[in-house]
């Protein structure tokens, strides 16, 4: 039995209630305005966390400062035994959880204090139990409580099953309205925003709903909440970003700022349909927690300093190549951030802008009234910009323009999708751009590639021993990722073979002998420094190679 704090020696009196408000208001200021305007706190502060102005996780770290109590890990409340004599009815009414029991004690999750007093006196008097408590958040309590009552609820259909015409666009927002729907989608985004993860799936099944997060570029099943609950948590998410609540039947595209406590997350939603429900993917984009430097995205202090040549020079195009997610909005990022000064005048046009940035003018791609890349990049000229960063080059009006740009003073930044440095030449090629305006406008591509770092709390070990549950990486042994790099500069020789239209081979190795390291060699280099490990690296080669 885990020595857990007695519920019948805690008291939440006033001097409690004072340490809870002082707690909440490091998290949310205006606690005590909304307080006065609403005494009730319990419901408060649930409101406040399903409004997102203050997270589950910040709420719990108050109640468990203030008295003392334990926050039970999620993973341990995985009872899947029901207490006898305890009716669902209850534990939603108190929102309490029982997870382990003996002859004269009793172990409930709860997610506030507020209930401890009644509660304990329940135990005590009725059932003969001493009761000791830990918290848990409120949505997670909820899904668990309907996990284990769910086959009951099948045959009674209980309030937790969804009623009304689910066609009807007034019932789907009367669903995704609820407190419990709320409360369900803020802990999805609360929960991806503490693992770091990338991207949110919700996937709907013929027999269950998978919430999968993307982490480090893994896809992890992290949620499973009843495939019931799918039509209103499909539509909560619309309704966050301003969709279409009963288009079920083509793709929709939508954005939001969603609070989180103090953070704010830019949520990119996408929806798709499919045979058993529309497929639901949310991009999720954090300023707040992502380091717009060459150092921190992993870059060494050699290619640092050729790469730092390169961005100050007064004109010409460098380009960042790599598949989609290898990190090169990022690295773009990284050099606007350093060249933003106030002497110079920086235009991007994006699909869609990533990260708004003080100081830049940004411009978003809309094909709906013809601002493409090419259309939008031809008035950002008239701008009078010192440099222009253009999303992606993905046709030869854009690539043409683009040169036309650097050769006329402009510095210009893009990406491209290739496999390597030299690459990029037979891309701009095959897209019909002529060689000499190749040759004459580029002045180095930067490859890179994203590679998963070793955790530095249990230094990898999870890989090789099962019995080791990190916290900090899930158990993977991995724990965030770093890019990997080759920089190839243009200089005349190579030139020279671009206007002859030389191969990607050719342009290589002339590249490896004036100084370029393939990316692989980076990678090598990172497994000496303890920083990733090898079959991060082959998995990565293989990706180049192929």
């Amino acid at each position: 039995m885990i020595d857990l704090k007695k519920g019948t020696e805690i008291s939440i009196g006033e001097e409690e209630l004072r340490k809870i408000s002082d707690g909440i208001i490091l998290f949310f200021p205006s606690y005590v305005e909304f307080l006065e305007a609403r005494p009730n706190r319990k419901y408060l502060d649930w409101d406040l966390c399903s409004s997102g102005k203050l997270s589950e996780k910040d709420l719990l770290s108050s109640y468990a400062k203030a008295t003392g109590l334990l926050i039970v890990e999620e993973e341990d409340l995985t009872s899947s035994e029901k207490y006898p004599g305890l009716p669902q009815e209850f534990l939603n009414n108190w929102n309490c959880f029982p997870y382990r029991w003996d002859d004269g004690k009793i172990e409930i999750a709860i997610s506030d204090p507020y209930c401890i007093n009644e509660l304990a006196y329940y135990f005590k008097k009725l059932l003969g139990k001493d009761a000791y408590f830990t918290l848990a958040r409120r949505s997670h309590l909820e899904r668990l409580i309907h996990g284990l009552y769910s086959a009951e609820a099948q045959e009674n259909k209980d309030d937790f099953a969804l009623t009304g015409d689910l066609e009807n666009e007034e019932t789907l927002r009367s669903l995704a309205s609820e407190a419990r729907i709320v409360r369900l989608v803020n802990e999805m985004f609360s929960r991806a925003a503490e693992m770091d993860a990338s991207d949110i799936h919700v996937e709907p099944d013929e027999k269950k709903l998978a919430i999968r997060f993307r982490i480090d570029g893994i896809l992890q099943e992290i949620m499973t909440p009843p495939l019931s609950l799918y039509p209103a948590i499909a539509s909560r998410i619309k309704l966050v970003g301003n969709l279409n609540i009963a288009e079920r039947r083509l793709p929709q595209d939508g954005r939001t700022d969603l609070q989180l406590g103090k953070s704010i997350m830019d949520v990119r939603i996408s929806t798709m349909p499919s045979m058993n429900g529309e497929s639901i993917v949310l991009r999720i984009l954090r300023k707040d927690t992502v380091q717009f430097s060459l150092q921190s995205i992993g870059m060494g202090a050699g290619m640092i300093e050729q790469f730092q040549k390169l961005i100050e020079l007064p004109y010409g195009i460098i380009l960042v190549v790599g598949p989609t997610g290898s990190g090169k909005s990022t690295t773009l990022y990284s050099v606007l951030t350093q060249l933003n000064l106030p002497d110079r005048k920086i235009i991007t046009i994006e699909d869609p802008v990533e990260y708004r940035t003080e100081g830049i003018t940004q411009i978003q791609v809309n094909s709906k009234i013809g601002l493409d890349f090419a259309n939008g990049l031809r008035h950002i000229v008239r701008q009078d910009p010192d440099i222009i960063l253009v999303g992606e080059i993905r046709d030869k009006d854009t690539a043409e323009i683009a040169i036309h740009a650097s050769l006329t003073g402009h510095l210009v930044f893009s990406t491209l999708h290739t496999n390597d440095a030299p690459g990029a030449v037979s891309r701009l090629l095959d897209m019909g751009v002529e060689s000499f305006l190749i040759a004459s406008s580029l002045s180095g591509v930067l490859s890179q590639r994203l590679v998963r770092k070793i955790c530095k709390v249990c230094n990898g070990q999870c890989m090789t021993d099962n019995t080791i549950k990190c916290k900090n990486c899930n158990g993977s042994g991995y724990k965030g990722r770093v890019g990997i790099f080759e920089l190839m500069i243009v200089n005349e020789e190579i030139r020279d073979l671009i206007t002859r239209r030389s191969d990607s081979v050719t342009i290589a190795n002339v590249a490896v002998k004036n100084g370029m390291k393939p990316l692989i060699e980076d990678g090598m280099l990172k497994i000496e420094q303890g920083i990733t490990t090898k079959e991060e690296v082959l998995s990565t080669a293989m990706t180049v190679l192929g």
